[in-house]
């Protein structure tokens, strides 16, 4: 099974990261991510740039465009990382391990539908099926 961790932060997690050293955080995130991979589960692992960004809001008839990427909320999503574990709890298992931790520093666990549980008569899931497959992606 696929299991997204969502890196996210409360927006003064990073105070007084002035002083923070970017080669030990690098050190660091590369030994849990070495980990990841030696263990079979890593599948993506991306950090966000949190600017630019725009968020696109769907609310209205018309789509409204405004800076962002956070807008109003009290956490960032900061990266996430995809894992294929067998289960929820070992996905949990991972999280806990991580080494991107302190105060307001959370990670949202989010299990990835296979696009075999859709409905596979439906066009669509049968255009995007073929779509995966020419890409490897399946």
């Amino acid at each position: 099974m696929k299991y997204m961790l969502i890196m996210r932060a409360e927006d003064d997690s990073w105070t007084g990261g002035e002083d923070f050293d970017f080669e030990q955080m690098l050190e660091t995130i590369g030994r849990y991510n070495d980990e990841l991979i030696q263990a079979g589960v890593l599948l993506a692992a991306e950090g966000l740039d949190p600017d630019p960004g725009v968020v696109v809001d769907h609310s209205a008839e018309t789509p409204i465009v405004t800076d962002g990427p956070y807008g109003e909320t009290k956490e960032l999503f900061g990266g996430f990382y995809l894992l294929d574990v067998a289960s929820q709890e070992e996905a949990i298992e991972w999280a806990k391990r991580s080494p991107i931790s302190g105060p307001g520093i959370k990670t949202e666990i989010r299990r990835v539908p296979t696009i075999d549980e859709f409905p596979q008569d439906n066009v669509w899931v049968q255009k995007e099926r073929k779509w995966r497959e020419s890409t490897g992606n399946l």
